[in-house]
């Protein structure tokens, strides 16, 4: 019999403090269930080079101050790596093609300090000798890495030293649930549920604001850590319904049977009602009107390029027709990115027995998943205006 979860005590600690994706090498953790952000990111590599092209390079480069680059939300997996890789390659050929040597670089991997950093600094391959041996081998790295915990909602680098910011599926992640989504006095208590997915207006429109005010918090961040010569690349789960209610892949993913898993545990009285309620996944997929209105009431960048860009299915499956193999991996995704914070709330017992659930409920309509469990993301290139 699983355990009952109204006695799971729960710390007061801030979001930032423990949300993360799942470290590890585990069949759930990020680095094992990121296939689809990977296949995501490379569709859209053309749209990163024509930022990366928006560059203005210091030329003749400097023998003393290097290319300095932030993937913010760099997560624990090696789709971060690839696409320093794939940055550094580009400015590289740019300096090459103007007839200079590059100069060093300096990759800095940022995210909340509950990252798991030792998975991603054991991925990384020995920093080479020269530059010529780097990007002739795969096995060997350009640049110099550092780590840079802490929240891409407040500064992080010294003013003017960074060239460009790279930022992938990580801006959807709000700094906290909205207040009022879990106070039962506020007409925007998101009684029932786990996610805004089909929630009431006012929980909505809590969501909305408190995405435009983190976003807003970024790109101020940003406009003083970026040098006048930098751009930024961002991409964040986006919408193209205009109800913020319909959260669309997202809203599925989390909307749907992972909500009904923790409605389960409910009915079986293994949680309370109100231990339900009381966790709210803080994710939010934007309109991208939404977006182009804080990035203008900023006024601090042009927007080079600002479009909604069909990503795919989170889910990837060798065999689309095994629906065991489909629940699975539905499992396997919800966990990879909110296992962290549902183990927080109510527990590792009971956080198995909620993933089992899920699995079991993503089998049984696999064949929708398959069909309908498609991602959109907002994919926006700025630079100083």
């Amino acid at each position: 019999m699983a355990p009952k979860g109204n006695d799971v005590i729960v710390s007061d600690r801030k979001l930032e403090m423990i949300l993360s994706m799942k470290g590890g090498n585990g069949e759930a953790s990020y680095a094992n269930n990121s296939q689809a952000q990977a296949i995501h990111a490379q569709s859209m590599l053309h749209l990163l080079r024509e930022t990366l092209d928006n560059i203005q390079l210091m030329e003749p480069p400097s023998e003393t101050i290097p290319f300095a680059l932030a993937d913010l939300g760099c997560s624990c997996g090696n789709n971060t790596l690839y696409i320093v890789d794939v940055i550094i390659k580009h400015i590289s050929k740019r300096y090459e093609a103007s007839g200079y040597e590059p100069p060093e670089f300096s990759a800095f991997f940022s995210d909340l300090p509950s990252n798991d950093f030792n998975t991603l600094f054991q991925l990384l391959p020995p920093i080479g000798s020269s530059m010529e041996e780097c990007l002739a081998s795969d096995t060997h790295r350009s640049y110099f890495a550092a780590g840079v915990p802490g929240s891409f909602y407040r500064r992080l680098f010294p003013t003017r030293s960074i060239d460009f910011f790279h930022s992938a599926f990580s801006l959807h992640w709000l700094s906290q649930v909205p207040e009022s989504a879990l106070d039962k006095r506020s007409m925007a208590y998101n009684k029932g549920k786990v996610y805004i997915h089909g929630a009431n207006e006012h929980t909505a429109n809590a969501y909305k604001k408190q995405f435009q005010t983190d976003l807003a918090a970024f790109l101020g961040a940003r406009s003083k850590e970026m040098k006048r010569c930098g751009s930024m690349f961002l991409v964040c789960l986006g919408r193209t319904s205009a109800d913020p209610t319909d959260q669309g892949g997202p809203g599925i993913l989390f909307g749907t049977h992972f909500q009904d898993a923790w409605n389960d545990l409910v009915q079986e009285g293994l949680i309370t009602g109100e231990k339900r309620d009381s966790f709210n996944i803080p994710v939010y997929a934007s309109s991208l009107q939404e977006f182009k209105e804080v990035v203008e009431a900023n006024g601090s960048f042009v927007i080079n390029k600002l479009e909604v860009f069909k990503g795919g299915s989170p889910l990837v499956v060798k065999q689309p027709d095994d629906a065991a193999e489909v629940g699975q991996a539905l499992a396997n995704s919800c966990r990879s990115v909110a296992g962290v914070l549902v183990d927080a709330h109510i527990g590792d017992q009971l956080s198995e027995e909620l993933f089992k659930r899920v699995e079991r409920r993503g089998s049984c309509y696999a064949k929708e998943l398959i069909e309908q469990l498609q991602f959109f993301h907002i994919v926006a290139s700025l630079s100083f205006a």
